[in-house]
């Protein structure tokens, strides 16, 4: 067991968990939404610390980051455990693992030293915490953190966002990339969906991206709950509103989980999205997990070249310097491109 992070003892043997938006009120011998972190005698502890149930070298595109060292490898990593119960989870099985599995926890025991280990092994250039909500074992991410910077690997976190200011504020510092999931721009569906708040959320990409950590964004495109004209705009304007070059990721729904009564986002919705993104100013609108001829690509915002081509997930640099500038026309590109 390993104390967390962010909580204080109240009344009666009670804590009150601060490390995300639920900030849940833990009754001794009683667990927070995520199903995780238990209040043990008035002390609350990390159930899932180094307890790690996926490890895989990906991708840097499959997470997805686009400008972040594309082409490059990260290593990433689980527990289980989740502070949202999305209906359409594509990673139920171990993000909803202890509901699921009447509080059981399971995991093969890491240390940080030797996640760091296995991402230089594996020739990654970042550690992903990722595939459920990384907060919830953000102590162990934490304490991967400074390892990693110490051997030049970035720490990059694909999220929904919905921790507090004051986890962000803790984990800014040595946190170099964060993918957010902004799942809807209504209150409503987050609340009904993945029993959530949408205000949090907006909150916490413009924070993260104040503190000068790299933002880029992800939308999964449900039809008939978020693909509409009128909800794509307003989350474009939203993104273009706190910056022109923040990446926006727009995906394709597949049934599963508890939501199979909706058929497969078209191509044409996704296509449709990426369209409404540049018409609101963005620079940097892709297309994820559906074929669609340019939609993957880089292109210098300044001259149109292509910088980075992308065929799945694997993505080539092809004119674009160390230093984030265009070959050919001289164009700063936002990004961690080094």
């Amino acid at each position: 067991m390993y104390e967390a992070l962010l909580y204080q003892p109240i009344a009666e043997g009670e804590v009150h968990c601060g490390l995300c938006h639920h900030r849940c009120r833990i009754a001794p011998g009683r667990r927070g939404v995520c199903g995780v972190r238990e209040n043990q005698a008035g002390r609350l502890v990390s159930l899932v610390y180094g307890k790690l149930v996926a490890e895989h070298v990906d991708p840097i595109e499959k997470k997805p980051f686009y400008h972040v060292l594309p082409g490059s490898r990260s290593y990433s990593i689980a527990t289980v455990g989740c502070n949202f119960h999305c209906l359409h989870c594509q990673n139920y099985l171990i993000s909803q693992y202890p509901h699921l599995q009447g509080g059981d926890i399971s995991g093969v025991d890491r240390s940080p030293q030797w996640v760091v280990e296995e991402a230089v092994r594996g020739g990654c250039a970042s550690i992903s915490y990722t595939y459920v909500e990384p907060t919830i074992f953000y102590e162990f991410a934490h304490a991967c953190f400074t390892p990693a910077r110490e051997q030049g690997l970035r720490n990059l976190f694909v999220s929904n966002g919905y921790m507090t200011p004051e986890a962000v504020q803790h984990m800014s510092p040595l946190l170099d990339g964060i993918n957010i999931d902004l799942k809807a721009f209504s209150d409503e569906f987050y609340r009904r969906v993945c029993k959530a708040r949408l205000e949090p959320v907006l909150d916490n990409i413009r924070l993260f991206h104040d503190l000068g950590v790299w933002v880029e964004v992800t939308t999964l495109v449900i039809p008939g709950h978020n693909d509409s004209d009128e909800e794509l705009g307003s989350i474009a304007r939203f993104l273009a509103a706190l910056s022109l070059d923040l990446p926006w990721h727009v995906s394709g729904f597949y049934p599963t989980y508890q939501m199979t009564d909706r058929p497969p986002t078209p191509v044409a919705t996704l296509e449709k999205a990426r369209k409404i993104g540049c018409a609101e100013g963005l620079r940097h609108v892709y297309i994820g997990n559906a074929a669609s001829a340019g939609g993957a690509d880089t292109l210098c915002p300044g001259c149109g070249a292509l910088l980075v081509h992308r065929a799945g997930f694997s993505g080539r640099v092809t004119a674009i310097t160390g230093e984030g500038c265009c070959h050919a026309c001289g164009q700063a590109v936002a990004g961690i491109w080094q």
